[in-house]
């Protein structure tokens, strides 16, 4: 089967790629994903930049807002709350 991946087959792989990472997928899932990339290039690059950008996010989201920035959203979501309770 190796190299006679088609676009078909591989679409029912790319979401479950997400989830392979996220360990999200029992085990049985786990396998049959890790052997289509095992055999499917393309589908291997689309983990690889997927497993990629979750570290780079990751590694941003330690950061903090500044403060003058955290006030403005925090008002802001307040005045969602308070516009939500009132409907």
């Amino acid at each position: 089967m190796a190299g006679q991946n088609n676009a078909e087959d591989c679409s029912d792989f790319l979401e479950r790629i997400v989830y392979l990472i996220d360990n999200e997928l029992d085990e049985a899932d786990c396998s049959v994903v890790r052997q289509h990339l095992d055999e499917c290039g393309p589908c291997l690059e689309k983990y690889d930049l997927e497993r990629t950008v979750k570290a780079v996010v990751a590694r941003s989201c330690s950061e903090s807002a500044p403060k003058g920035l955290r006030d403005r959203v925090l008002v802001q979501l307040r005045q969602v709350q308070v516009r939500i309770t009132e409907e």
